[in-house]
């Protein structure tokens, strides 16, 4: 669980990331979660951007995706999630106490 000053550090990195991966009209699928694991393992810190298109609620998204890779989701805004989780061989963030 991230503390408030925690979530604040984490969400002014985020600022400058890039969405790198989208949940379109298809959804959550297994392939969807695997893409977002693979790349909390490498980068610790993920944008996902959910089309206009999708049929599914952002804040659903956002506990699903981060329910099904054990992250936490830092930030839900517009059409934008910030999920967060601790890379096991690649941890780059240091969060503060």
């Amino acid at each position: 669980m991230l503390t408030s000053k925690q979530r604040a550090y984490l969400r002014s990195l985020g600022n400058e990331l890039e969405p790198i991966v989208q949940v379109g009209k298809g959804g959550i699928s297994e392939n969807l979660i695997a893409q977002v694991d693979e790349a909390l393992e490498a980068r610790e810190l993920l944008k996902v951007r959910v089309l206009k298109n999708a049929l599914v609620d952002i804040r659903d998204v956002a506990d699903e995706l981060a329910e099904s890779t054990d992250a936490d989701v830092v930030q839900v805004i517009g059409s934008i999630v910030l999920l967060y989780r601790e890379s096991i061989e690649n941890a780059q963030i240091e969060l503060p106490e």
